[in-house]
């Protein structure tokens, strides 16, 4: 009896965490956000961002929840490369509001 127990209790279990597993850099950043904790919201600020930001925007774009002053010293910054990082964070943001209702 008790195998069947494990296999019921672990079969509970697993979609629990596939979804963790599966999260994205920016839901990930989000759930640990001091304003995250909203899976749904999280979820979809997350497929906004697959939508519009490659994998290595995501996980940069993904440090300014935790570092607000990255993102600031961003967007001022002269370099060609973070200027257009900073044009396709915007469209992520635009997206992202759009999308998830703002």
């Amino acid at each position: 009896m008790k195998p069947y127990v494990l296999v019921a209790a672990a079969a509970a279990f697993f979609p629990v965490m596939s979804s963790v597993a599966m999260a994205g850099p920016i839901e990930r950043a989000c759930m640990a956000s001091d304003r995250g904790g909203n899976r749904s919201l999280c979820g979809c600020i997350q497929q906004a961002a697959d939508m519009t930001l490659s994998g290595g925007d995501q996980k940069r774009a993904a440090k300014f929840f935790k570092d607000p002053d990255a993102a600031h010293a961003t967007w001022i910054s002269q370099s060609k490369s973070d200027d257009a990082f900073w044009e396709r964070y915007k469209s992520f943001g635009q997206t992202a509001e759009a999308y998830c209702g703002g």
